[in-house]
C-alpha cells in the first residue's frame, strides 16, 4: 500500500526523496520504496524519518481500518 501521507508530509516540509534520504542515512531509493509501498522500513528508520518530518509513528505509519 503506498505512504502517501509520508509523501505529503515530506512534500509539506519542501523535502525532496534525496533530501529526506540524507537526513536519516539511507538511499533515495529507499525513501522511494517506502512511499511507493514496496518496502516495509524498520522501526528504527520508521523514528529517524517521524524525527526529522515532526510526525509522530501513527500519523504516518498507521494504517487506517476500512
Amino acid at each position: 500500500m503506498k505512504n502517501l501521507k509520508l509523501k505529503s508530509a515530506r512534500a509539506a516540509l519542501d523535502l525532496s526523496q534525496q533530501d529526506l534520504a540524507d537526513k536519516v542515512g539511507v538511499s533515495r531509493q529507499t525513501i522511494n520504496a517506502i512511499e511507493k509501498g514496496d518496502y516495509n522500513p524498520t522501526i528504527n528508520l520508521c523514528r529517524d524519518i517521524c524525527k526529522v518530518l515532526g510526525k509522530t509513528l501513527d500519523e504516518l505509519f498507521w494504517e487506517e481500518e476500512i
